[in-house]
């Protein structure tokens, strides 16, 4: 994140309320940036921390926008879980022992877009599994996930690059 990564965590959390409470496009999409905010969290914010700052941000997104309280919540914390891990496993540990921020501009396009698309679909799997409650037939949940999977992607891509700081020297 820039020049002030508090700041502009909390107002993307708020871009995500507005998201939520003024875009609606249809039954079948949800539009998400908050997993590639976790995603983006300076490196020096170790796992704990990480999933506590996903459990208020999602708490939030609950409480002030979405309605249903836990549900963003429940879904963005396994992602915080599994960022170190997502984070070493496509970018190697390089930004862990540098103490660097992952960016589309040092890491490139596709490895930037692996690890997004992986954070979506965890978050989003999870997310529609607990919002229907496995009431919907497979094929309407399968189609909500990947057509959810695209839209977000096709966002959070668009604001990555205000999310990280380019270290390439």
């Amino acid at each position: 994140m820039r020049n002030k990564p508090v700041l502009t965590f909390i107002l993307f959390v708020v871009a995500q309320m507005l998201l939520t409470n003024y875009f609606h496009v249809g039954a079948y999409v949800v539009l998400t940036i908050l997993p590639v905010l976790i995603l983006c969290l300076p490196t020096t914010v170790a796992t704990v921390p990480a999933m506590c700052i996903a459990f208020a941000s999602g708490l939030a997104v609950d409480f002030l926008a979405e309605g249903t309280l836990g549900l963003n919540a429940l879904s963005l914390v396994p992602v915080a879980f599994i960022r170190k891990g997502l984070v070493g496993l496509i970018f190697g540990m390089e930004p862990f022992e540098h103490k660097e921020s992952i960016s589309l501009k040092k890491y490139g396009f596709a490895k930037m877009s692996v690890a997004i698309l992986l954070s979506l679909a965890l978050f989003l799997v999870i997310y529609i599994l607990a919002e229907c409650a496995f009431t919907r037939p497979l094929w309407f949940l399968a189609t909500r996930a990947g057509v959810s999977l695209l839209a977000s992607y096709a966002v959070c891509i668009l604001i990555v690059n205000l999310l990280t700081d380019d270290d390439r020297r």
